[in-house]
């Protein structure tokens, strides 16, 4: 199906929706003759091994394309390497570790008591009567279990309810799409990944900031709650956030960040909401809640990958700590925060398929396995 030219543009792709799928960047590749590549001398792991681990995520073409690596310890950067065309610099495209980002911008407005978490969320298209769907929760929301008929994968791609939303039919108004979808079983009862629900977090934060339908003045009330309550303090100067055409932030798949920026948002969680300066951002309690196996689902959490064995499982269980989690996205996107090491790895690449991100995954444990605790 073509998709609308306005809808193109408007979403910064400049090319079929196939492309689309195979591309990870908003901004125009940095041009660099030579790659970064660099590991500091205070790294507690000697220059040999890390760069032992680090080399085959982008030699090996098994695991796809490595764009970018990042492992940040206590903080600091103490690796980094970038493919031809990419660098320090340049954003790339979160797909779904966006989502993470989103369940943080949600956990802000808990903490202003805009919203609670074991309460039906508001949702006018909910509000009549009888209607089944006004008993989903927030909580239900963030961990994937609100019942909600929604395919996130479809055979082919253009089957799916994540492409109609995001570049089809439903590109218009996001949201309005994923909230107009019945119930497909009691919500609660079962994990069904679904970028669709982030869209629904989306438009009912944009409504916690202001009653306008203008697309303009929603935009502007989401991004200034953004730039100051999360970008700012964060130091996350290259958060970019797309929105659709009614002035909803593409939470479930449209951020931008560079890689430093994308550890830096590990690190907030990896601190349990302390920026860097110290300053508590988001309450720790809401970190807990973030990396608190779900009912349904272990291996997930509010809107994050916890690193367990689970029916669904995004991450690397057993060849890591259990405490680790992180941020997944499509093609083989990965924040991997791992505490007790006081470590956050970032990977931004493509690896379209499942033995090529499985691959990913194995490369990733024996980096992140080199670090003591």
């Amino acid at each position: 199906m073509q998709i609308d030219s306005r809808i193109v543009k408007r979403l910064g792709i400049a090319a079929t929706l196939i492309a689309t799928l195979a591309v990870g960047t908003l901004a125009g590749r940095a041009q660099q003759p030579e790659p970064l590549y660099r590991v500091s001398s205070k790294a507690v792991v000697s220059d040999s091994a890390l760069r032992g681990a680090i080399d085959p995520l982008f030699d090996d073409s098994a695991m796809g394309e490595t764009r970018a690596l990042l492992v940040m310890r206590d903080g600091e950067v103490i690796a980094e390497r970038y493919a031809p065309g990419f660098g320090p610099d340049t954003k790339l495209l979160s797909w779904s570790m966006g989502k993470s980002v989103t369940a943080a911008l949600v956990g802000l407005m808990v903490a202003d008591g805009r919203l609670a978490i074991d309460a039906p969320v508001p949702v006018p298209a909910w509000s009549q009567p009888g209607d089944p769907r006004g008993a989903i929760t927030l909580r239900q929301l963030l961990t994937m279990t609100s019942g909600l008929d929604h395919v996130e994968d479809g055979e082919p791609v253009t089957d799916g309810d994540t492409v109609r939303m995001l570049f089809m039919d439903g590109a218009r108004d996001m949201a309005g799409f994923a909230e107009a979808k019945p119930l497909a079983n009691d919500p609660g009862s079962t994990f069904a990944y679904s970028t669709g629900s982030t869209l629904i977090l989306a438009d009912l934060m944009t409504r916690m900031l202001t009653d306008s339908d203008d697309p303009d003045i929603r935009r502007r009330a989401m991004q200034a709650f953004i730039d100051g309550r999360l970008k700012a303090p964060g130091q996350l100067p290259s958060l970019t956030v797309e929105y659709d055409a009614r002035g909803t932030m593409i939470g479930g798949s449209m951020m931008h960040m560079t890689a430093r920026d994308y550890g830096r948002f590990g690190e907030l969680l990896r601190r349990r909401g302390r920026g860097p300066t110290g300053h508590q951002i988001l309450p720790e309690k809401w970190i807990d809640l973030m990396t608190t196996p779900s009912r349904r689902n272990p291996a997930y959490g509010l809107h994050v990958w916890l690193n367990r064995d689970g029916p669904h499982s995004a991450l690397m269980p057993g060849q890591a700590p259990t405490s680790l989690f992180g941020c997944v996205g499509h093609g083989g996107q990965y924040i991997l925060i791992s505490p007790s090491q006081r470590l956050t790895v970032v990977r931004i690449g493509m690896s379209p398929r499942k033995e090529q991100r499985q691959a990913v995954r194995g490369a990733l444990a024996k980096l992140v396995g080199l670090f003591p605790g």
